[in-house]
């Protein structure tokens, strides 16, 4: 399990570098296999390990290519995923169009997300949460049922 808010640099070659607390349980689960994509509702980027993008694989495989909506989630995950490994030193590389749709610059949050981390551009994260939380002071929204069973 993935958990909590990492700055990271980008390099000049388009590596981050996974911080040395998640390296041993990556390289354990998944010999450091990731594959990376874009977030269709988010401007960032999801770093899934292999196993846990294979089963986002299989789902997507289940929606059909003839309904307009369906096609287009297929089209946008699969076709921005971008398989790759950790070098020794714990780097990965993100392709251009990938750094490109996040809008990822020198500065990152690498997020950790349950089985994913997110990629966010430092200063777009600081923003989001900025608004999350003041949404969440607001509490102008509708709670929906299992948020109406959560207590911390």
């Amino acid at each position: 399990m993935f958990r909590g808010a990492n700055a990271i640099s980008l390099d000049i070659k388009g590596r981050v570098t996974i911080p040395t607390r998640y390296r041993q349980s990556l390289l354990d689960d998944c010999q450091g296999q990731l594959v990376c994509t874009i977030d269709t509702q988010q401007p960032c980027l999801l770093l899934y390990p292999l196993p846990e993008w294979e089963e986002i694989e299989l789902k997507l495989s289940r929606l059909s290519s003839m309904n307009p909506h369906e096609r287009r989630l297929q089209r946008l995950l699969l076709g921005y995923a971008m398989e790759g490994e950790m070098d020794k030193n714990g780097r990965f590389l993100l392709s251009s169009p990938l750094r490109q749709h996040a809008k990822l610059d020198k500065q990152i949050m690498l997020v950790g997300q349950f089985n994913k981390f997110e990629l966010w551009d430092a200063d777009v994260w600081q923003q989001q949460i900025s608004l999350d939380v003041e949404t969440e002071q607001q509490a102008d929204f509708e709670l929906t049922e299992r948020l109406q069973d959560f207590a911390l």
